[in-house]
């Protein structure tokens, strides 16, 4: 691996990509330290040191936007818009016959098509999540941002906020694209990781003070063994066998040949984690502007609500397991109804060994894909509780990474060094993935 690090930084045009690739990353961590106008710091700070649900909320949040939310930044939404919009969009393309259509028949033109849609989508989401974030800031009780409203004297500052944090997504979506166009790897999942790995050393620090160094070294082996298993996972894949059919023209054989078609054992990735904190998030978020009724009763279910769906209730747990697991099995069948693989095979003229071409190669490679994805949906239900037998055992709500942190920090670093590697082989050299 250094070998092929040395040997990319030899050559000119790789080590302008690299370097640019951290100078896009080293921007995007300053922009993370410019403040939204008008927030109390004394307010944020006191509500994330707290021990309320709604303080460890957002100490979750924290975590995902890579301390974006401790300064609470005009990039405290990060990418996550974005990949909120793109998400949906998936979603509804087998339910859409215009956007089935533009996927299947578009070609690259249609991809290009629904990525304009995707940042059309983005624009209100991020609006929408700025006006989220900033009303549950501004709630009575913890008044980070003491202007924000939609009475006439607090149009203009609260109008300021939600631009201002709307600008700040669609300026770090602009940097992930320029890393993707002329850096090294995918911009938008490099701007999450460096954001994730951001936060690291503050954890380190954290875990220090209240464990000391066994705690550190705990924490480093779990790490340390979680990553090796989410490696193990990722790269686990069935191989289907294939085979394409022999053409003869004139004197001349064209075709034959076998391959294989390689089904993912998590082909879900981190989206399944995503898409359940974001599900199981909603009734705390929604609970949370009841906490302060006049009504006792309406006040102390909110209470209940928030205090369960905060992520630090043991009922919590249990929930989010089985929303992962469904999530998975739910988002795998929509990426194979896309991918479309049967009929891709027989336009090409190939085919399952034993399998007839058509409706039975697809109810297959479906049977097949669900056997497998047990494992991967299982694995990354224990990967989202981990954090609960982790608290419970050291006493502690610092982690270093959260479950889907550590997903997404492996993913990226995974598929940036596979670029690499095409990059190297390309000039003859050996990578990292032999």
């Amino acid at each position: 691996m250094l070998d092929a690090l040395r040997n990319a930084w030899h050559l000119p045009d790789l080590r302008r990509k690299i370097l640019y690739t951290l100078l896009i990353l080293a921007i995007y961590r300053l922009a993370a330290h410019i403040p939204v106008p008008g927030v109390d710091r004394a307010a944020l700070q006191q509500l994330l040191q707290g021990t309320t649900a709604a303080g460890q909320l957002y100490i979750i949040l924290d975590l995902l936007s890579g301390g974006a939310i401790a300064n609470f930044s005009i990039m405290a939404m990060g990418v996550y818009p974005y990949v909120t919009a793109s998400i949906i969009l998936q979603l509804l393309v087998p339910i859409v016959p215009q956007l089935e259509r533009l996927v299947k028949e578009g070609g690259s033109e249609g991809r290009r098509k629904l990525e304009q849609y995707t940042y059309f989508l983005t624009v209100p989401l991020a609006a929408l999540y700025a006006i989220g974030q900033a009303n549950l800031l501004s709630a009575p009780g913890r008044a980070v941002l003491p202007n924000f409203g939609f009475a006439p004297h607090q149009l203009l500052p609260t109008l300021t906020v939600i631009l201002t944090m709307t600008a700040g997504t669609m300026f770090a979506i602009w940097l992930g694209q320029l890393i993707t166009e002329q850096g090294i790897g995918n911009g938008l999942s490099l701007i999450i990781f460096g954001g994730i790995v951001a936060r690291a050393p503050y954890n380190l620090a954290q875990i220090w003070t209240s464990n000391g160094l066994m705690g550190i070294l705990v924490f480093l082996a779990l790490t340390v063994i979680t990553v090796a298993a989410i490696v193990f996972i990722q790269e686990g894949q069935r191989r289907i066998p294939v085979q394409y059919g022999r053409r003869v023209r004139g004197h001349r054989i064209y075709g034959g040949g076998s391959t294989y078609i390689p089904l993912r054992v998590n082909m879900a990735g981190m989206i399944p984690l995503i898409l359940a904190q974001s599900v199981l998030a909603f009734p705390a978020i929604i609970a949370q502007f009841f906490q302060y009724s006049s009504n006792a009763i309406v006040a102390g279910i909110a209470n209940t609500i928030v205090s369960v769906f905060s992520g630090f209730h043991d009922a919590y747990w249990p929930m989010y397991f089985v929303t992962v697991v469904a999530f998975t099995y739910f988002y795998t069948d929509v990426m194979l109804q896309q991918m479309n693989l049967a009929d891709t095979l027989q336009k090409q003229g190939g085919f399952i060994p034993g399998i007839r071409p058509g409706k039975a190669t697809e109810q297959y490679i479906n049977r097949i894909s669900r056997r497998i994805t047990l494992v991967g949906a299982l694995f990354l239900g224990v990967l989202a509780i981990l954090p609960w037998p982790v608290r419970s055992v050291l006493q502690t709500n610092v982690l270093l990474f959260s479950s889907a942190a550590l997903l997404i920090v492996v993913g990226v670093v995974l598929d940036t060094m596979r670029q690499l590697e095409a990059q190297l082989v390309m000039r003859h050299y050996e990578g990292f993935i032999r």
